[in-house]
């Protein structure tokens, strides 16, 4: 594998479409972008709130200086990184930690909890096993051996959070990887540094992890176009309008590695150590901030269909893409239909943009 692939490549996952809006006028603010390379993918940053091109080229560092605090302090692919020395730290030691990493280690162990283990930091050394991790292994299918072992180590509940003194500790000897969450960190940390700077109209792409603050024209909604799950050119299969959310997706295709024609997805199923093996393609997950989204994106893409009574339970706004015979099937949650109105949400029931 590539080194410049950071770990957040081992949780992502689907590439959204950013679609401009239906008619551009000459009254029509300019949008303007900022764009380049962090975590072994693409960020994008399009600003419609009018801006200076000094204003803009301070910006640009302000962002590249956010991102790489990010990489940092989270990135499995830096031996000197944060979470790296957490992993190394003796098990059954306390490590004081940043606030930043506190609140995704926290955030990660309530929606461990609240999922049922569906989503779960603590199965990287499983997500080496598997050839989608820092760990550079041959794509194979791992010993049966080797895989109870390291199953066996992992586990949410191993992980002590002392979160009044932001400390933190392994009971038992596994591999904390941040992939289905820290990447959306990064989104929400660059929202809030552009909010800092008195921006209002602007959207946060990265590798396709989204926030959608204000609106790109006055009126005009941002417009995300969710891909459909094939190899090969991207194509929106649903567009919905966004704004003032976050939106996140997990899905089966982009990451995988195939041995004798069966294929293995990079989201790994804590409960069992194995790939995911079911016919939901792709998940899209909206909350108000993308570290959420990211991992309950991950969590739904593990249950698959069978998470849906739990993202009714929790209201999350959940879309779904399930494989079938003739194509495609949609199913959303009801807090996603209240959020898209009953109108646009029969139109993507039934195959319409």
């Amino acid at each position: 594998m590539n080194p410049m692939r950071s770990l957040y490549l081992t949780g992502v996952l689907l590439c959204l479409l950013v679609l401009a809006g239906c008619t551009e006028t000459e009254t029509a603010p300019e949008v303007k972008h900022l764009e380049g390379g962090i975590f072994g993918t693409f960020w994008v940053v399009s600003i419609a709130d009018p801006v200076s091109d000094e204003q803009l080229t301070a910006l640009r560092q302000g962002i590249e200086d956010t991102l790489e605090h990010v990489d940092l302090q989270m990135s499995t692919w830096k031996p000197q990184s944060e979470l790296m020395q957490l992993n190394g730290h003796p098990v059954g030691e306390w490590l004081v930690v940043s606030p930043e990493l506190m609140q995704v280690l926290s955030l990660s162990q309530t929606i461990s909890a609240q999922s049922g283990g569906a989503f779960d930091v603590t199965v990287g050394n499983l997500v080496n096993l598997w050839s989608f991790g820092p760990e550079q292994r041959p794509d194979e299918i791992p010993e049966p051996e080797q895989l109870q072992t390291r199953l066996a180590t992992a586990g949410y509940q191993g992980l002590e959070l002392d979160t009044s003194a932001s400390q933190a500790r392994r009971q038992r000897d596994f591999f904390i990887d941040l992939s289905g969450v820290a990447k959306g960190f990064g989104v929400d940390e660059v929202a809030r540094y552009l909010t800092a700077q008195g921006l209002s109209h602007f959207l946060v792409n990265i590798g396709g992890e989204l926030v959608a603050s204000g609106e790109r024209e006055p009126g005009q909604s941002w417009r995300i176009g969710i891909e459909l799950p094939h190899s090969g050119v991207q194509v929106a299969h649903h567009i919905i309008p966004v704004k003032d959310m976050s939106i996140a997706t997990s899905g089966d295709y982009r990451n995988y590695f195939e041995v004798d024609g069966q294929r293995f997805s990079h989201t790994i199923n804590p409960l069992t150590g194995w790939p995911i093996n079911h016919r939901v393609a792709s998940v899209t997950v909206l909350t108000p901030e993308n570290a959420e989204a990211d991992a309950w994106a991950t969590a739904m893409m593990v249950l698959g269909t069978e998470g849906m009574p739990l993202a009714e339970s929790l209201q999350l706004r959940v879309l779904m893409l399930e494989r079938n015979a003739d194509g495609w099937t949609t199913h959303l949650s009801s807090a996603m239909v209240e959020y898209l109105g009953e109108e646009k949400a029969q139109a993507l029931l039934h195959g319409e943009q």
